[in-house]
Protein backbone atom coordinates (compact mmCIF):
# COMPACT_ATOMS: atom_id res chain seq x y z
CA UNK A 1 0.00 0.00 0.00
CA UNK A 2 1.36 3.44 -0.94
CA UNK A 3 1.78 6.31 1.51
CA UNK A 4 -1.08 8.17 -0.18
CA UNK A 5 -3.38 5.15 0.23
CA UNK A 6 -2.47 4.83 3.92
CA UNK A 7 -3.30 8.51 4.44
CA UNK A 8 -6.55 8.27 2.46
CA UNK A 9 -7.69 5.24 4.46
CA UNK A 10 -6.95 7.05 7.73
CA UNK A 11 -8.79 10.21 6.67
CA UNK A 12 -11.83 8.16 5.60
CA UNK A 13 -12.52 7.23 9.23
CA UNK A 14 -14.91 9.28 11.41
CA UNK A 15 -13.47 12.30 13.24
CA UNK A 16 -10.20 12.16 11.30
CA UNK A 17 -9.12 15.47 9.76
CA UNK A 18 -6.28 17.05 7.81
CA UNK A 19 -5.63 20.75 8.44
CA UNK A 20 -3.36 22.75 6.17
CA UNK A 21 -2.01 26.21 6.96
CA UNK A 22 -4.76 27.90 4.93
CA UNK A 23 -7.53 25.98 6.73
CA UNK A 24 -9.53 28.34 9.01
CA UNK A 25 -9.39 25.65 11.70
CA UNK A 26 -5.57 25.69 11.79
CA UNK A 27 -4.63 26.93 15.30
CA UNK A 28 -3.58 30.61 15.09
CA UNK A 29 -1.06 30.43 17.94
CA UNK A 30 0.81 27.64 16.19
CA UNK A 31 0.61 29.50 12.88
CA UNK A 32 2.31 32.43 14.61
CA UNK A 33 5.47 30.41 15.33
CA UNK A 34 8.59 30.59 13.13
CA UNK A 35 8.19 27.17 11.53
CA UNK A 36 4.60 25.94 11.81
CA UNK A 37 3.86 22.50 10.38
CA UNK A 38 2.53 22.53 6.84
CA UNK A 39 -0.18 20.10 7.85
CA UNK A 40 -1.77 18.65 10.96
CA UNK A 41 -3.48 15.28 11.18
CA UNK A 42 -6.18 15.45 13.85
CA UNK A 43 -8.18 12.66 15.48
CA UNK A 44 -11.06 14.19 17.44
CA UNK A 45 -12.34 17.75 17.41
CA UNK A 46 -10.07 20.08 15.40
CA UNK A 47 -11.72 23.15 16.91
CA UNK A 48 -10.13 22.49 20.30
CA UNK A 49 -6.72 23.31 18.79
CA UNK A 50 -7.68 26.99 18.73
CA UNK A 51 -8.84 27.12 22.35
CA UNK A 52 -6.60 28.58 25.08
CA UNK A 53 -4.18 25.87 26.16
CA UNK A 54 -1.65 25.25 28.91
CA UNK A 55 1.05 22.70 28.18
CA UNK A 56 1.96 20.49 31.15
CA UNK A 57 5.10 18.42 30.62
CA UNK A 58 7.67 16.59 32.69
CA UNK A 59 9.60 13.42 33.34
CA UNK A 60 8.53 10.00 32.11
CA UNK A 61 9.92 8.62 35.39
CA UNK A 62 8.28 11.14 37.69
CA UNK A 63 8.01 10.69 41.43
CA UNK A 64 4.66 10.08 43.11
CA UNK A 65 4.59 13.71 44.19
CA UNK A 66 5.29 14.85 40.64
CA UNK A 67 2.48 12.75 39.23
CA UNK A 68 0.10 14.05 41.89
CA UNK A 69 1.09 17.64 41.10
CA UNK A 70 0.57 17.18 37.36
CA UNK A 71 -2.80 15.57 37.89
CA UNK A 72 -4.01 18.14 40.43
CA UNK A 73 -2.88 21.17 38.43
CA UNK A 74 -4.41 19.76 35.24
CA UNK A 75 -7.68 18.86 36.92
CA UNK A 76 -8.11 22.29 38.48
CA UNK A 77 -7.00 24.32 35.45
CA UNK A 78 -9.08 22.22 33.04
CA UNK A 79 -12.04 22.88 35.32
CA UNK A 80 -11.31 26.58 34.92
CA UNK A 81 -11.62 26.28 31.15
CA UNK A 82 -8.02 25.85 30.02
CA UNK A 83 -7.37 23.02 27.58
CA UNK A 84 -4.46 20.89 28.80
CA UNK A 85 -1.90 19.95 26.14
CA UNK A 86 0.86 17.37 26.52
CA UNK A 87 2.72 14.62 24.66
CA UNK A 88 0.91 11.41 25.70
CA UNK A 89 4.16 10.03 27.16
CA UNK A 90 4.32 8.01 30.35
CA UNK A 91 4.73 9.86 33.62
CA UNK A 92 3.82 13.54 33.87
CA UNK A 93 2.26 13.74 30.39
CA UNK A 94 -0.20 10.94 31.07
CA UNK A 95 -1.01 12.32 34.54
CA UNK A 96 -1.76 15.72 33.02
CA UNK A 97 -4.11 14.25 30.42
CA UNK A 98 -5.85 12.15 33.06
CA UNK A 99 -6.21 15.11 35.40
CA UNK A 100 -7.82 17.20 32.67
CA UNK A 101 -10.32 14.44 31.96
CA UNK A 102 -11.06 14.07 35.67
CA UNK A 103 -11.73 17.82 35.76
CA UNK A 104 -14.34 17.39 32.99
CA UNK A 105 -12.14 19.51 30.74
CA UNK A 106 -10.54 19.19 27.33
CA UNK A 107 -7.10 17.84 26.57
CA UNK A 108 -4.86 17.53 23.51
CA UNK A 109 -2.21 14.88 22.93
CA UNK A 110 0.55 15.79 20.48
CA UNK A 111 2.20 12.79 18.85
CA UNK A 112 5.76 12.34 17.60
CA UNK A 113 4.76 9.81 14.94
CA UNK A 114 1.86 9.07 12.62
CA UNK A 115 -1.67 9.41 14.02
CA UNK A 116 -2.49 5.81 13.18
CA UNK A 117 -0.21 4.53 15.95
CA UNK A 118 -0.17 5.08 19.71
CA UNK A 119 3.13 5.18 21.56
CA UNK A 120 3.55 3.98 24.21
CA UNK A 121 0.92 1.29 23.81
CA UNK A 122 0.27 1.47 27.55
CA UNK A 123 -1.53 4.77 26.88
CA UNK A 124 -3.82 3.40 24.15
CA UNK A 125 -6.96 3.55 26.30
CA UNK A 126 -6.05 7.07 27.43
CA UNK A 127 -5.61 8.10 23.79
CA UNK A 128 -9.13 6.90 23.00
CA UNK A 129 -10.54 9.02 25.82
CA UNK A 130 -8.58 12.05 24.61
CA UNK A 131 -10.12 11.68 21.14
CA UNK A 132 -13.56 11.89 22.75
CA UNK A 133 -12.74 14.86 25.00
CA UNK A 134 -10.30 16.81 22.83
CA UNK A 135 -7.95 15.67 20.10
CA UNK A 136 -4.81 13.82 19.13
CA UNK A 137 -2.66 15.76 16.68
CA UNK A 138 0.46 15.06 14.63
CA UNK A 139 2.34 16.71 11.80
CA UNK A 140 3.51 13.26 10.69
CA UNK A 141 1.45 11.41 8.09
CA UNK A 142 -0.21 8.08 8.86
CA UNK A 143 2.30 5.28 8.56
CA UNK A 144 5.18 7.31 10.02
CA UNK A 145 6.88 5.08 12.63
CA UNK A 146 8.26 6.13 16.01
CA UNK A 147 11.72 7.69 15.69
CA UNK A 148 13.66 9.38 18.48
CA UNK A 149 14.57 12.45 16.39
CA UNK A 150 10.89 13.26 15.78
CA UNK A 151 10.06 14.02 19.40
CA UNK A 152 11.80 17.43 19.54
CA UNK A 153 9.66 18.38 16.54
CA UNK A 154 6.63 17.21 18.50
CA UNK A 155 7.74 19.37 21.44
CA UNK A 156 7.75 22.54 19.34
CA UNK A 157 4.09 21.90 18.50
CA UNK A 158 3.18 21.42 22.18
CA UNK A 159 4.77 24.79 22.97
CA UNK A 160 3.39 26.48 19.87
CA UNK A 161 -0.21 25.51 20.58
CA UNK A 162 -0.08 26.78 24.15
CA UNK A 163 -0.29 30.14 25.89
CA UNK A 164 2.15 28.83 28.48
CA UNK A 165 4.12 25.72 29.44
CA UNK A 166 4.30 24.26 32.95
CA UNK A 167 7.23 21.94 33.72
CA UNK A 168 6.43 19.70 36.69
CA UNK A 169 9.55 17.55 37.06
CA UNK A 170 12.53 17.41 34.71
CA UNK A 171 16.09 16.20 34.84
CA UNK A 172 18.86 18.25 33.31
CA UNK A 173 18.62 16.36 29.99
CA UNK A 174 14.84 16.12 29.87
CA UNK A 175 12.94 16.70 26.66
CA UNK A 176 10.61 18.86 28.73
CA UNK A 177 13.34 21.51 28.81
CA UNK A 178 13.27 21.49 25.00
CA UNK A 179 9.54 22.22 25.13
CA UNK A 180 10.13 25.01 27.63
CA UNK A 181 12.89 26.40 25.40
CA UNK A 182 10.53 26.55 22.43
CA UNK A 183 7.90 28.26 24.60
CA UNK A 184 10.41 30.91 25.63
CA UNK A 185 11.54 31.41 22.03
CA UNK A 186 7.91 31.93 21.01
CA UNK A 187 7.35 34.56 23.68
CA UNK A 188 5.03 32.29 25.68
CA UNK A 189 5.01 31.99 29.47
CA UNK A 190 7.18 29.33 31.09
CA UNK A 191 6.31 27.99 34.55
CA UNK A 192 8.17 25.51 36.75
CA UNK A 193 7.39 23.77 40.03
CA UNK A 194 10.36 23.74 42.43
CA UNK A 195 11.34 20.62 44.33
CA UNK A 196 13.81 19.21 46.79
CA UNK A 197 17.47 19.99 46.18
CA UNK A 198 18.07 16.26 46.61
CA UNK A 199 15.65 15.29 43.81
CA UNK A 200 17.47 14.96 40.46
CA UNK A 201 14.13 15.51 38.70
CA UNK A 202 13.89 18.98 40.26
CA UNK A 203 17.18 20.19 38.80
CA UNK A 204 15.72 21.01 35.39
CA UNK A 205 12.92 23.02 36.99
CA UNK A 206 15.38 24.89 39.18
CA UNK A 207 17.46 25.77 36.13
CA UNK A 208 14.39 27.11 34.36
CA UNK A 209 13.54 29.26 37.38
CA UNK A 210 17.07 30.65 37.45
CA UNK A 211 16.66 31.49 33.77
CA UNK A 212 13.47 33.43 34.39
CA UNK A 213 10.64 30.90 34.45
CA UNK A 214 7.90 31.74 36.93
CA UNK A 215 8.07 29.66 40.11
CA UNK A 216 4.70 28.00 40.64
CA UNK A 217 3.33 26.96 44.02
CA UNK A 218 -0.39 26.99 43.28
CA UNK A 219 -2.72 27.12 40.29
CA UNK A 220 -3.48 30.78 40.96
CA UNK A 221 0.13 31.61 40.01
CA UNK A 222 -0.62 30.42 36.47
CA UNK A 223 -4.03 32.05 36.17
CA UNK A 224 -2.50 35.33 37.33
CA UNK A 225 -0.13 35.30 34.35
CA UNK A 226 -2.21 33.88 31.51
CA UNK A 227 -5.85 34.14 32.62
CA UNK A 228 -6.49 37.40 30.75
CA UNK A 229 -4.88 36.05 27.57
CA UNK A 230 -6.86 32.82 27.76
CA UNK A 231 -10.14 34.65 28.32
CA UNK A 232 -9.54 36.84 25.28
CA UNK A 233 -9.02 33.72 23.14
CA UNK A 234 -12.13 31.84 24.23
CA UNK A 235 -14.84 32.00 21.56
CA UNK A 236 -18.29 32.91 22.83
CA UNK A 237 -19.71 30.22 20.55
CA UNK A 238 -18.38 27.39 22.76
CA UNK A 239 -20.78 27.03 25.72
CA UNK A 240 -18.87 23.93 26.84
CA UNK A 241 -15.77 26.05 27.50
CA UNK A 242 -16.45 27.83 30.77
CA UNK A 243 -13.39 30.03 31.07
CA UNK A 244 -15.59 33.13 30.89
CA UNK A 245 -17.96 31.73 33.48
CA UNK A 246 -15.08 31.00 35.83
CA UNK A 247 -13.01 34.06 35.09
CA UNK A 248 -14.31 36.01 38.07
CA UNK A 249 -15.57 33.12 40.14
CA UNK A 250 -14.43 30.66 42.76
CA UNK A 251 -13.18 28.21 40.15
CA UNK A 252 -10.07 30.32 39.62
CA UNK A 253 -9.22 30.04 43.31
CA UNK A 254 -8.70 26.57 44.75
CA UNK A 255 -9.48 27.90 48.21
CA UNK A 256 -12.99 28.80 47.12
CA UNK A 257 -13.74 25.78 44.99
CA UNK A 258 -14.45 23.27 47.77
CA UNK A 259 -15.64 23.64 51.36
CA UNK A 260 -13.70 20.69 52.68
CA UNK A 261 -11.30 17.94 51.68
CA UNK A 262 -12.95 15.12 49.78
CA UNK A 263 -10.28 12.66 50.90
CA UNK A 264 -10.80 11.55 54.55
CA UNK A 265 -7.00 11.20 54.96
CA UNK A 266 -6.67 14.90 54.14
CA UNK A 267 -9.28 15.71 56.77
CA UNK A 268 -7.30 13.69 59.34
CA UNK A 269 -4.10 15.49 58.35
CA UNK A 270 -5.75 18.88 58.87
CA UNK A 271 -6.94 17.76 62.27
CA UNK A 272 -3.37 16.81 63.21
CA UNK A 273 -2.11 20.18 61.96
CA UNK A 274 -4.28 22.23 64.25
CA UNK A 275 -4.13 25.95 63.52
CA UNK A 276 -0.54 26.85 64.36
CA UNK A 277 2.47 26.50 62.04
CA UNK A 278 3.99 23.02 62.15
CA UNK A 279 6.97 21.34 60.47
CA UNK A 280 6.82 18.15 58.43
CA UNK A 281 8.74 16.38 61.21
CA UNK A 282 6.08 17.52 63.64
CA UNK A 283 3.36 16.15 61.38
CA UNK A 284 5.22 12.84 61.04
CA UNK A 285 5.27 12.58 64.82
CA UNK A 286 1.60 13.54 65.23
CA UNK A 287 0.11 11.56 62.35
CA UNK A 288 2.32 8.51 61.97
CA UNK A 289 2.50 9.16 58.21
CA UNK A 290 5.82 9.14 56.36
CA UNK A 291 7.41 12.36 55.12
CA UNK A 292 6.82 11.24 51.51
CA UNK A 293 3.12 10.61 52.16
CA UNK A 294 2.80 13.99 53.87
CA UNK A 295 4.58 15.83 51.05
CA UNK A 296 2.09 14.52 48.50
CA UNK A 297 -0.92 15.32 50.70
CA UNK A 298 0.35 18.79 51.60
CA UNK A 299 0.89 19.61 47.93
CA UNK A 300 -2.71 18.65 47.11
CA UNK A 301 -4.04 20.68 50.04
CA UNK A 302 -1.91 23.65 48.89
CA UNK A 303 -3.43 23.40 45.41
CA UNK A 304 -6.87 23.41 47.01
CA UNK A 305 -5.95 26.49 49.04
CA UNK A 306 -6.44 24.76 52.39
CA UNK A 307 -2.81 24.81 53.48
CA UNK A 308 -0.04 27.32 52.92
CA UNK A 309 3.72 26.81 53.06
CA UNK A 310 5.59 29.09 55.44
CA UNK A 311 9.28 29.99 55.73
CA UNK A 312 11.42 27.41 57.46
CA UNK A 313 9.61 24.43 55.95
CA UNK A 314 6.51 24.84 58.11
CA UNK A 315 2.86 24.58 57.09
CA UNK A 316 -0.36 26.09 58.38
CA UNK A 317 -4.02 25.88 57.56
CA UNK A 318 -5.13 28.90 55.58
CA UNK A 319 -7.21 31.58 57.25
CA UNK A 320 -10.04 30.85 54.82
CA UNK A 321 -10.03 27.16 55.73
CA UNK A 322 -10.06 27.95 59.48
CA UNK A 323 -13.09 30.22 59.16
CA UNK A 324 -15.09 27.70 57.14
CA UNK A 325 -14.73 24.71 59.42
Amino acid sequence: MTDDQITADWLAKPQHHLLTRDDPRYPPLLLDTPNPPEQLFVAGDPDVLSLPQLAIVGSRNATGSGLDAARQFARHLAGCGLTITSGLALGVDAAAHEGALEGKGLTIGVLGHGPDEIYPQRNAALAQRICLEGALVSEFAPGTPVRRNQFPQRNRIIAGLSVGTLVVEAGMNSGSLITAGFAGDYGREVFAIPGSIHNPLAKGCHRLIRQGAKLVEQAADIIEEIGHIARSMTPESRPDTDLHTHADSAAFNPALSEHGPADPDHRILLDHMGYDPVSVDGLVSRSGLTAEELSSMLLILELQGKVEALPGGRFQQTTWNQTHE
